[in-house]
């Protein structure tokens, strides 16, 4: 029988609510989480490690490098199949794709948790736990990279995002949809996904910020990251990749002193282009030299970013990882 490794993370899986405060906190360790997770040992033998009990609001990108070595070691154990990580679900897209980007295994790493706690009715959390053994335990999950597991869907960690703040199926992907289900204990792929080369690093250099464009914004923001030392600032443009005029001498400086700049959309579906020409649109942004990120999220483009700049500060390099072949 395969051996899966169950990694807790903290996260809404492991609260109840507290009665004093009337309000979820961490309280369940993960033998107890187990606990309710019955049968499972017909499908796999588990071995079970506690990294933290963080809600995912307390998460960094230094803990979530932490996490990804602490995973690292035990995936690359030879008796182990498949390890599964819970985590907070309000950063777990985010780590997700740290762990995406920076393990190297052919083994399934699924990430998982709950949208309910332990004290709610309809408790997700045994039942998208089973759902994501039984997936680390699968030879048909080896090499699809890090997948997010919620609700009986699988999604791939560099597609998925959060999309509501309360239902059990709050991970989706757009524009695509899951990768696959998990129905009667069965892991079921429809669709492939290509998995980007792992990027090794030992720690996080340099701060990346996150801006949301909003109508008439100026380069005051900018000028602050600037200011502030910091590596690369991710924007969530308009539309197809656009901004308000006021932001594009901010850009400017931000290039010509040497930090990535990278657009993606605040839109929830489709991709930045160059499409348009006036002041401020993409055509200007592209030959300012800013980078494209495709469809990314902007949380999620700020964590590539992040492990990009921690690799090197080569531009060219760093526009690759993000472009590659989808623009010429």
């Amino acid at each position: 029988m395969k051996k899966v490794a169950i990694v807790f993370n903290g996260g809404t899986i492991s609260m109840k609510v507290d009665p004093r405060i009337k309000a979820a906190v961490p309280g369940l360790t993960g033998e107890e989480i187990m606990s309710m997770v019955t049968g499972i040992e017909s499908f796999a033998q588990i071995e079970s490690y506690t990294f933290s009990s963080l809600p995912g609001p307390h998460m960094t990108p230094d803990i979530m490098l932490n996490l990804s070595e602490y995973v690292q070691k035990i995936i690359d154990r030879e008796d182990i199949s498949g390890v599964v990580v819970t985590h907070g679900t309000d950063s777990l897209e985010e780590t997700a794709y740290l762990l995406d980007l920076t393990i190297d295994s052919e083994k399934p790493v699924v990430v998982t948790g709950a949208m309910r706690s332990s004290s709610e009715l309809g408790y997700d959390g045994p039942s998208n736990l089973a759902a994501s053994i039984c997936t680390a335990a699968s030879e048909e999950a080896k090499n699809r990279g890090v997948l997010v597991c919620f609700n009986g869907e699988l999604n791939s960690a560099s597609e998925v995002t959060k999309v509501n703040t309360m239902a059990l199926n709050a991970f989706r992907t757009p524009n695509f949809g899951p990768i696959g289900i998990v129905d009667n204990n069965r892991v079921i792929f429809y669709r492939e996904v290509n998995k980007e080369d792992s990027i090794k690093i030992d720690k996080i250099s340099g701060e990346v910020t996150l801006l949301k464009c909003f109508a008439g914004m100026d380069s005051r923001l900018i000028d602050f990251s600037i200011a502030n030392g910091d590596k690369g600032i991710v924007i969530e443009a308009m539309g197809r990749g656009n901004v308000p005029p006021a932001m594009v001498d901010g850009i400017k400086r931000a290039i010509d002193k040497g930090l990535a700049v990278v657009i993606v959309s605040r839109c929830f579906e489709g991709r930045v282009f160059e499409s348009y020409g006036y002041h401020g649109g993409g055509k200007e942004l592209r030959d300012l030299g800013v980078i494209f990120g495709d469809n990314m999220p902007g949380q999620k483009a700020r964590i590539k970013l992040i492990i990009a700049l921690s690799y090197t500060n080569d531009l060219k390099y760093i526009k690759n990882v993000f472009e590659r072949d989808l623009y010429k």
